[in-house]
């Protein structure tokens, strides 16, 4: 036979007192006014008994249940933004909630079905997630259920968390003016020439905005770009390997993301050009690999771990809605050096 749930009252009796103030203590009420040895009676009651709150009869009568759920495309499937969910996780765990997670895959039909399950378990809001920024359509919810968007934007659910690009984009041309690169720098995935009419994220698109933007405050322009859709070693590398074929005053890469610097490493090194002696990189994302890379990769990371953990405060704490940016950290390792002739 099933064992019979311990209940608040069969805690209360263990303890000698009234099931109100075994409520009262075990909610950790600081007005309670009753002893320091009621409360570890109590404390000690719960313990020995294996008591467990029934989070579904507090859920009738405070409507809430304590649970988030957390919609995503591939966030919890793939290792290139876990910080996401884990900054998520953290921040839930400290506010006492529960994070049910609902993985999609980025198909419309597995989203709708996500969502409907999680409003059938009464969450008390949804982080509707992306491991790559960009606009998601999100069906319109419950009155009373907020929601949140965490590195994705949504023009239903103005409350979105994303990274601060703009900045981060000056950031990486100042680490190579800070080095004396003022001529021969190549930029690597994009081209305002060749993508003219394409769409980008609102990301990305400051993202460049910074990068230009840097480039003429400081008078200097790129000698190459190289347009690449598909940000992915190989294509880092396809593209490198050509450019570096074609121009020898080519002195410093900035890369798009990292691992597209993945790929100019191999490129570099297939030349037999060293990285930073005779070509420094830059890139932004703080992929695993820049870490593994040698020399390690200089980078602007994505602060994925603060932005979740900025998604679920916002999400719990009912805040005015709006667009957050976080802060992209410098991460600097060794691979921008001084310009030396090739």
């Amino acid at each position: 036979m099933p064992r019979k749930r311990v209940t608040l009252a069969d805690v209360a009796r263990r303890a000698g007192l009234s099931t109100t103030a075994a409520s009262m203590i075990l909610n950790g009420r600081p007005d309670t006014r009753l002893s320091k040895e009621a409360h570890e009676r109590v404390h000690a009651a719960a313990a020995e008994l294996g008591y467990r709150p029934n989070v579904a009869a507090r859920g009738l009568r405070t409507a809430k249940t304590l649970t988030i759920g957390f919609v995503s495309d591939t966030v919890t499937t793939t290792r290139f933004a876990g910080g996401l969910i884990k900054g998520a996780l953290e921040a839930a765990e400290e506010a006492r909630h529960v994070v049910l997670v609902a993985e999609t895959g980025g198909e419309p039909e597995r989203e709708a079905e996500a969502i409907a399950a999680l409003l059938d378990r009464q969450v008390d809001g949804i982080v509707f997630a992306t491991v790559r920024a960009r606009e998601l359509f999100v069906p319109a919810l419950p009155e009373g259920v907020p929601a949140v968007m965490l590195n994705a934007t949504s023009s239903r659910f103005p409350a979105t968390v994303l990274p601060d690009e703009e900045p981060g984009g000056r950031a990486a041309v100042r680490l190579l003016v800070d080095a004396g690169h003022f001529e021969g720098i190549a930029l690597i995935g994009q081209s305002d020439t060749a993508e003219r009419d394409v769409f980008r994220s609102r990301t990305i698109a400051r993202r460049v905005a910074g990068i230009r933007g840097e480039m003429a405050d400081k008078g200097l322009g790129f000698v190459a770009e190289e347009s690449i859709w598909m940000w992915e070693p190989q294509h880092g590398y396809d593209a490198t390997l050509d450019l570096l074929r074609r121009r020898t005053d080519v002195r410093a890469l900035l890369c798009m993301n990292d691992r597209l610097a993945f790929g100019a490493y191999q490129a570099a090194a297939e030349l037999g050009l060293r990285v930073p002696d005779d070509l420094s990189v830059v890139s932004f994302d703080d992929d695993e690999v820049a870490a593994y890379l040698r020399p390690g990769l200089t980078t602007i990371g994505l602060p994925h771990e603060a932005m979740g953990r900025r998604a679920v405060e916002l999400l719990l704490g009912r805040e005015p809605a709006g667009e957050e940016l976080t802060p992209m950290p410098v991460v600097e390792r060794a691979s921008i050096g001084p310009p030396r002739g090739r």
